[in-house]
């Protein structure tokens, strides 16, 4: 094994001991402790985050911000990374945003000229848009490590219509639409709601809560899959051509959106109890582009809607 060959091999082995002696480095690749320290050495000077410590319990550590071995990729697999990172970067929140712009930074100017030339081409023509809702998450970092620790919150929270206090366990994270939700158990309302990442204003404490004590779906994507086949509700709404238009641009109504061959479309799915709100807030701008069919609950809805406006913009002089 040469010398580059055995550095590369005690990086991916050192990530993956995090703590450990250098005789036991010297043990499992064949050579003298000295070589190690000055392998060791060489690690250090590239940047390595290693710290020592003497003693009879002594070693050495990783620190908790550790660099990752070098990693081959094909020209191929390199488009597909900085697609990956190219999704995210119309979001005006990320978790790790920082980082997702030095990681690209550092992979781009890593890769051969004629490959940088060739994603730069591929930058010009293809584009994952998200609509800019103009909502900052300034605590959305903050809400990501509470649901990675399987911890609760606190939150100061500013809904539609009013500010509460509230402690929430988080399930996990979704974005949608340019915005970030949080699917958690409210304990004053004894159920799942969603929260809106922009919305929490705050967080007053962060607690450990006894695991199995609520009834919370053990993923995020667990929670969204069951959300999807709740059938509280057979939604039906005719829809002109240039209903459709509109609908079509809306991935939770597209799902069950069916064009017909005389012209417009109808929509024939079944939604949950939650989403009847918004889907009567979604269908009144349509005006005489949309008619609810199902449930008489949407349609009495959006005429409970259309008497505020009225109400709003028809006062006596």
């Amino acid at each position: 094994m040469s010398k580059a060959e055995r550095l590369i091999e005690m990086m991916i082995t050192i990530n993956a001991k995090r703590n450990f002696t250098v005789g036991e480095l010297a043990d499992e690749f064949s050579v003298s402790k000295r070589t190690i320290l000055r392998d060791l050495q060489e690690l250090e000077q590239a940047g390595f985050p290693l710290y020592s410590e003497v003693g009879a319990a002594g070693g050495y550590h990783i620190l908790k911000e550790r660099i990752l071995p070098p990693i081959a990729f094909s020209e191929n697999e390199a488009k597909a990374i900085f697609f990956a990172c190219q999704a995210l970067q119309f979001y005006r929140d990320l978790p790790f945003e920082q980082e997702t712009i030095s990681v690209l930074k550092k992979f781009l100017n890593c890769l051969p000229l004629d490959i940088q030339n060739s994603i730069s081409q591929l930058q010009d023509k293809i584009v994952f848009w998200i609509p800019d809702r103009h909502r900052d998450s300034p605590l959305l970092k903050s809400m990501f490590l509470i649901a990675i620790k399987n911890h609760a919150a606190t939150i100061r929270y500013s809904s539609a219509n009013s500010e509460s206090t509230r402690t929430i366990i988080p399930i996990g994270l979704y974005a949608m639409n340019g915005l970030w939700y949080c699917p958690a158990y409210c304990t004053a309302a004894k159920q799942i709601r969603v929260f809106r990442v922009d919305r929490i204003k705050e967080i007053l404490e962060e607690i450990s809560y006894p695991k199995g004590k609520y009834p919370i779906p053990a993923s995020i994507l667990e929670y969204l899959e069951n959300t999807e086949v709740q059938n509280d509700y057979r939604l039906k709404i005719q829809l002109t051509d240039v209903g459709v238009k509109r609908c079509e641009s809306e991935c939770l109504l597209a799902n069950g959106l069916k064009t017909l061959p005389t012209g417009g479309g109808i929509i024939d799915m079944k939604i949950n109890r939650a989403a009847l709100e918004w889907t009567a807030d979604y269908i009144l701008p349509f005006g005489n582009n949309a008619t609810v069919l199902e449930p008489a609950e949407l349609a009495e809805l959006i005429r409970q809607k259309i008497y505020e406006l009225q109400k709003h913009y028809c006062k006596p002089q």
